[in-house]
């Protein structure tokens, strides 16, 4: 209708225009045709501007919820702000989180595959090799704890090929620094327990720990715990029964959940614990050692906007995590009735006092 409107104004105004141009040039009629040809200038947007179409961006967490979506989607949505996308304006964005519900991850997925999003953003790895079986055409941008060269996930860091690319956060290749960290801050240690959950049964985020376990000479207990309800007082119980002397939690979707149970669990038993997140320190675990995982939420807006513009994602390198963090938290230390050395201290990037 719009449309049959603004084709009739333009032809009145045409017609008004090219009978003015005949006629003598008198003032009036000068008058005339300038505002006949702004008359006529005003009718070619009417037609012309078609709603322009807002991509939709389906984004899987797997931390927080919907009511604290928690440090990882601020800075993605900080990323999107510095790009100059407005969330509801000219972008739109639907979150899902897992909630430690590994098992809804297919669901989640294949929600969005219908929904046919421009654009897919993944940090759960389940959920990352999942689409990518799940789909050759809409590009994902991941935020991965692996190395997704050796999940098989892309090709190569440098041309991940597919329809796949995004940042590799390095999770899994400081395992030996976080055990030297721990040996440092407790130089008796022997034994440590590694608390790790899986739905998968992949076994590669403890035996990470293994190599560097033996350089050390540290004996560790798989303390193993299952989706989607993770028996989290049983595996204390194990660590109890093996005397372990320190915990170190693995990072998962399963077990981030849980960050203030497990911390309270360590502090109760007196063991010293590590964390691959710093949420585990905030909550009342004694360190972290990991990247800034508010850098590599950023980083991903930047893979977005790059897409968006038609770049292929397998042609964009996939980052790698630079900037690291040692978060130390003082009150725990103190709880736990344990001095932090200065030679700790003085490299953290944070102290929780």
């Amino acid at each position: 209708m719009k449309t049959h409107k603004a084709k009739g104004v333009r032809r009145e105004a045409l017609r008004l225009c090219a009978g003015l141009a005949l006629g003598n040039s008198t003032k009036a009629e000068v008058i005339g045709f300038a505002l006949c040809t702004l008359l006529l200038a005003l009718s070619f947007p009417a037609d012309a501007q078609q709603p322009k179409k807002i991509p939709r961006i389906g984004y899987v967490s797997g931390t927080g919820d919907s009511q604290t979506p928690g440090y990882q989607v601020e800075a993605f949505r900080k990323g999107l702000r510095e790009l100059g996308y407005i969330e509801g304006k000219n972008i739109l964005v639907d979150y899902r989180y897992i909630e430690g519900r590994t098992d809804l991850v297919p669901s989640l997925v294949a929600e969005f595959l219908k929904l046919n999003v421009d654009i897919l953003i993944l940090t759960n790895p389940p959920a990352i090799r999942l689409a990518k079986q799940a789909t050759k055409t809409i590009p994902i941008v991941m935020v991965t704890t692996e190395d997704p060269v050796t999940a098989g996930v892309v090709d190569s860091l440098a041309r991940p090929g597919g329809n796949i690319t995004g940042v590799s956060r390095l999770t899994r290749e400081l395992s030996g620094k976080r055990l030297e960290l721990l040996k440092e801050v407790v130089p008796g240690i022997s034994r440590v327990g590694v608390l790790w959950g899986t739905t998968t049964g992949r076994r590669n985020n403890f035996q990470t720990y293994e190599p560097p376990a033996r350089a050390l000479k540290i004996a560790l207990q798989s303390l193993e715990v299952h989706g989607p309800n993770p028996d989290l007082e049983g595996a204390f119980r194990d660590a109890v029964k093996g005397r372990v002397s320190a915990l170190v939690t693995v990072r998962t979707s399963l077990l981030s959940p849980h960050a203030k149970f497990i911390a309270e669990m360590a502090m109760k038993h007196r063991l010293p614990s590590m964390f691959e997140v710093s949420d585990f320190v905030e909550a009342g675990g004694l360190m972290s050692y990991a990247t800034n995982d508010s850098e590599s939420f950023r980083r991903a807006a930047f893979y977005i906007d790059k897409i968006l513009k038609g770049a292929k994602p397998g042609e964009m390198p996939v980052e790698q995590s630079t900037k690291f963090e040692l978060v130390v938290n003082l009150k725990t230390a103190k709880q736990i009735g344990l001095t932090i050395p200065d030679s700790v201290l003085f490299r953290a990037d944070k102290v929780i006092k």
